[in-house]
């Protein structure tokens, strides 16, 4: 049963209740780096009682990333960012159970990783390889993933379905020309996570409108958030293929 004093803020909404928080308490979500956007997902999926996180990284916590990995802190220098984030996890809500996984996602690993019982996945990944990976077996299990990408002071966010939604190879179809910049501020991760986290939380329970077929973006500066249309492209050879292999 769900620990009705840690959760009765989120089980009072009617959306949720006991039945939703029991639903949480089921569900397995696989976050794809424990990064910036990874940091605040998971802390807001652990704490709001998602029974099962597994978190997938394979960097260790540099001084450098403090100013926005809010899940990690000086003590955790040095550490696999998996493990640090595992730990942090832990300390925050002590009911669920985290399965660090200090490893790089790739076309070779993250079926075996999949294979848990996952529900959604997470993308808190910081490059078009590893997001091509998460659109690929999404396609082959029938899998929901989150997307979210950061720049700067601006953020991104998505919900892919396969089946219902264009793939992420139909919006972006190459990598981009240049690699982005490593500039970010901390708070524009930590809007997308929310987003990410929140988007996950609905999905988990089948509840409100996702970002299924929309993108969003929000421009730290100025504060304006623009939701734009998705739409599949025909030409798409790899959610319009029968073969989803990478």
């Amino acid at each position: 049963m769900p620990d009705d004093s840690r959760y009765s803020r989120q089980i009072l909404l009617p959306d949720i209740g006991p039945r939703g928080q029991e639903m949480l308490g089921k569900s397995c979500v696989l976050i794809a780096g424990a990064g910036g956007l990874g940091s605040a997902s998971a802390l807001y999926l652990a704490a709001a009682g998602v029974g099962r996180i597994i978190v997938v990284d394979d960097d260790c916590v540099e001084l450098s990333n403090l100013n926005r990995q809010i899940i990690h802190s000086e003590a955790s220098l040095g550490q696999p960012k998996a493990l640090s984030a595992a730990n942090r996890l832990a300390g925050l809500n002590s009911k669920i159970q985290v399965r660090p996984i200090p490893e790089r996602i790739t076309h070779e690993n993250i079926d075996s990783l999949l294979t848990e019982g996952v529900d959604i996945m997470v993308d808190a990944s910081d490059n078009y390889e590893t997001r091509q990976v998460l659109n690929r077996a999404s396609l082959r299990h029938g899998m929901a993933w989150v997307y979210g990408g950061v720049h700067g002071f601006d953020g991104m966010a998505s919900v892919f379905l396969p089946g219902r939604t264009p793939c992420f190879e139909c919006i972006f179809p190459h990598p981009p020309a240049a690699p982005p910049g490593k500039e970010v501020v901390g708070p524009a991760a930590g809007i997308t996570a929310s987003v990410q986290a929140m988007e996950t939380i609905k999905l988990l329970l089948g509840i409100g409108e996702s970002l299924a077929n929309r993108l969003l973006r929000v421009s730290g500066l100025d504060m304006r958030v623009h939701i734009l249309d998705l739409s599949p492209n025909p030409d798409c050879r790899v959610c319009r293929s029968a073969s989803t292999k990478p």
